[in-house]
């Protein structure tokens, strides 16, 4: 196996740490119509991905059911330097590995509903335990923010993490934050204004096979490309069928992806300019 290192990230503009989310982020609760940019929240259970999400939209939010599942589905939207942001939470997951229906619905939104940036909420205090998610959606996208939440917890208990290293070594923003009082929150928006927009590119680090399984993984890509045209990243289907992934398996034996695709874009284009 070889080892694609990340090309350097732009900076964002330098934001007091602590400092109130800026005048340009405008909460919009469960406004989430004529939106331009699909932004969706991710994360272990437990990370405070919830007070993320209600520190960007307000306390205010649209909660119903993913199509076809009984798991709860909370939408809501923030405005920022004139654009429109829609923000989707996902279920709290350890994985995307479909072991189970959170994991399932998170998987295949982040994979088929094409979100122009996923943020991908840890906790500090358990880094190690939080970054197998991380790793496995950064497999999937390069749209992709990492929030290092629950900083205080860390620092009391002796924990320190250097964000700008671990940034490099992931190859996307890394914005440490402790949503609960707002802090690091201007610069999460900026983020992911930045990555939404495209204004910041990113290349996040990826384990790529070599040799025969290279070639493997390569060529059963083009064969699901050519059986699915438009089915976003390929070549990660293809390297969950080597793997043995029975969900995907089943999927392509029945045929399955393009009402996959459909389905996850109704929900997220809804609104859509």
């Amino acid at each position: 196996m070889t080892t694609k290192r990340p090309r350097s990230i732009r900076r964002l503009p330098v934001v007091q740490p602590g400092a109130p989310v800026p005048a340009r982020h405008r909460s919009l609760g469960i406004d989430t119509t004529d939106f331009d940019y699909l932004v969706t929240l991710a994360g272990n259970p437990n990370t405070g991905k919830s007070t993320v999400f209600n520190n960007l939209t307000g306390l205010r939010q649209h909660v119903g059911n993913w199509p076809g599942k009984t798991v709860a589905r909370a939408e809501g939207g923030f405005e920022y330097e004139v654009k429109k942001y829609k923000l989707v939470d996902l279920p709290g997951t350890y994985s995307l590995l479909s072991a189970s229906t959170d994991e399932e619905i998170a998987r295949d939104f982040i994979l088929f509903g094409q979100p122009d940036c996923t943020v991908i909420v840890v906790d500090a205090t358990v880094l190690e335990r939080n970054l197998n998610l991380a790793l496995q959606i950064l497999a999937i996208t390069n749209r992709a923010v990492l929030c290092l939440n629950l900083m205080d917890e860390a620092q009391r208990k002796g924990i320190r993490v250097n964000h700008e290293t671990l940034a490099k070594d992931l190859g996307v923003p890394v914005i440490p934050t402790v949503a609960r009082t707002g802090h690091g929150m201007p610069e999460l928006v900026q983020a992911i204004a930045g990555v939404a927009s495209g204004a910041i590119e990113s290349q996040p680090h990826r384990i790529r096979a070599s040799g025969p399984t290279a070639r493997s993984v390569e060529d059963l890509a083009e064969l699901i490309a050519e059986e699915y045209p438009g089915l976003p990243n390929a070549r990660w289907v293809a390297m969950r069928l080597l793997e043995g992934d029975r969900r995907v398996e089943e999927a392509i034996q029945k045929g399955e992806f393009s009402d996959l695709v459909a389905e996850q874009l109704e929900p997220a284009n809804a609104g859509h300019h």
